[in-house]
């Protein structure tokens, strides 16, 4: 089942959006460098994941999260899980 996640760039605290069927083996490519979009951000960390039951509600909320509503969700989520 995909999951659509957020991560936050530790070196330019930037967000990116993405879609996978498992989150932690996608952070460690993040990570290691292996995703060429994200190669020269690394590291990140994992601030939001939802998980879908099938691929379209996924591509949904992922385009979502990109869009500018989306972006301020997710800063928001971020404030509130600092301050709790």
């Amino acid at each position: 089942m995909p999951y659509v996640y957020a991560l936050l760039s530790e070196c330019d605290h930037k967000i990116y959006v993405g879609m996978s069927m498992n989150v932690e083996q996608r952070l460690k490519q993040h990570n290691m460098g292996q995703v060429r979009s994200t190669s020269n951000r690394k590291p990140f960390k994992v601030i939001y994941v939802k998980h879908f039951d099938n691929n379209n509600n996924a591509r949904r909320h992922e385009k979502y999260l990109k869009s500018g509503f989306g972006r301020k969700f997710i800063k928001q989520k971020l404030k509130q899980d600092l301050f709790m």
